[in-house]
C-alpha cells in the first residue's frame, strides 16, 4: 500500500507518521530525510541540491522528484510506503503519478489531517524549548512547573522565531498556496480521506486506521 500524509504545519503529521510506521511496518519517505542523507553521503543528487541551497534557492521540483524516486526505487517490493512532505505541489503530484504508472504502481490513499488555523497557531506558538537539550514544553498543554524554566535543568526556555504567531501564519499561507490544492487533486481521484486533527493523537490514529480498513 502506498500512502500520502497531508496536512499543514502543526497538524500532528509527525506523530501519526510514527504510529503508522509501527502499525503497518511501513517505510517512511520524507523529503527532509532524503535531502539530509544525500547531502551527508555527498551523492551526485545531493551535490546538486547543495548547489541550490548554498545560493539560498529552493531545490527545483525536477531535482526533488529525482531524489524521491531514487529513494522509492530502493524500497523492497511489497513494503507499505508512507510519503511525508511529498508531493508539495501539483507538479510533484503529477510526476509521482506518472512514475507510479511506469512502474505498474499507484497511490492507494491520501490522508489529509485537517486542523483549523487558530488551533494550529495556538499549538505552535505555545511551544517553549530548551535550546541545549531540545526538550519542548507547551504553555497550555505541557507547561513547565515554573513558567519559562526547564523542570529538569533549570535553564531558560525560549520561543523559537519560527514558532511566533506571525511566522506560523506565514508558513500556513505558503501551505495553502502550494499544498492545499493537492486536496482537490486527490479528492477528484477518489483516494482522499480527511481526518479531524483536533482530536487526541490516539483518536486521530483510530480514524486513520479505520480509513485504511485496519
Amino acid at each position: 500500500m502506498n500512502i500520502i500524509l497531508l496536512g499543514p504545519p502543526g497538524a500532528g503529521k509527525g506523530t501519526q507518521a510514527e504510529k503508522l510506521i509501527k502499525e503497518l511496518d511501513a517505510v517512511q519517505i520524507s523529503t527532509g530525510d532524503i535531502f539530509r542523507t544525500n547531502i551527508k553521503n555527498n551523492t551526485p543528487l545531493g551535490q546538486k541540491a547543495v548547489g541550490f541551497m548554498n545560493k539560498g534557492q529552493l531545490v527545483p521540483d525536477e531535482l526533488t522528484i529525482d531524489l524521491v524516486w531514487d529513494a522509492l526505487d530502493k524500497v523492497e517490493d511489497g513494503k507499505t510506503i508512507l510519503l511525508d512532505g511529498f508531493p508539495r505541489n501539483i507538479t510533484q503530484a503529477e510526476a509521482l503519478d506518472e512514475g507510479m504508472q511506469k512502474r505498474d504502481n499507484k497511490i492507494d490513499k491520501v490522508i489529509n489531517i485537517e486542523v483549523p488555523e487558530d488551533v494550529i497557531i495556538e499549538r505552535i506558538s505555545g511551544r517553549r524549548v530548551n535550546i541545549s537539550t531540545g526538550k519542548v514544553y507547551h504553555i497550555k498543554y505541557n507547561p513547565p512547573k515554573v513558567e519559562g524554566i526547564d523542570d529538569e535543568t533549570g535553564e531558560k526556555l525560549i520561543q523559537r522565531e519560527d514558532d511566533r504567531p506571525e511566522a506560523v501564519k506565514e508558513r500556513l499561507d505558503v501551505y495553502k498556496k502550494h499544498t492545499s490544492v493537492l486536496i482537490d487533486y486527490y479528492n477528484d481521484k477518489g483516494i482522499l480521506v480527511t481526518i479531524d486533527g483536533t482530536k487526541t493523537p490516539d483518536e486521530v490514529f483510530e480514524q486513520i486506521k479505520k480509513s485504511l480498513g485496519k
